[in-house]
């Protein structure tokens, strides 16, 4: 399934969000900063991401469901949709 802009609109200002958390954290480790407030903002990246990809699969899910009503085919199976999903846990 291709994505694009307008379908996972809320999944890339997750992803951009957490560009921008990711480079304060190697910037805070190059400055040498304090560990615990390092690995603080590291966990709030690996959280923003995690939801980035979980809306992806949401909206693919919702995608493919729109599809299937519509009497079109999915463009993935509830087996490779799963199968995503689970990457992501």
């Amino acid at each position: 399934m291709e994505l694009n802009e307008s379908m996972v609109g809320d999944a890339l200002t997750r992803l951009k969000r957490a560009h921008g958390q990711l480079a304060g954290v190697i910037a805070m480790i190059e400055a040498g900063e304090d560990c615990a407030k390092v690995l603080t903002q590291l966990a709030a990246v690996s959280k923003a991401l995690d939801r980035a990809g979980f809306k992806i699969v949401a909206t693919g899910l919702r995608h493919c469901q729109d599809a299937d009503r519509r009497g079109d085919e999915p463009p993935m199976s509830v087996a490779e949709l799963e199968k995503l999903f689970l990457a992501l846990a």
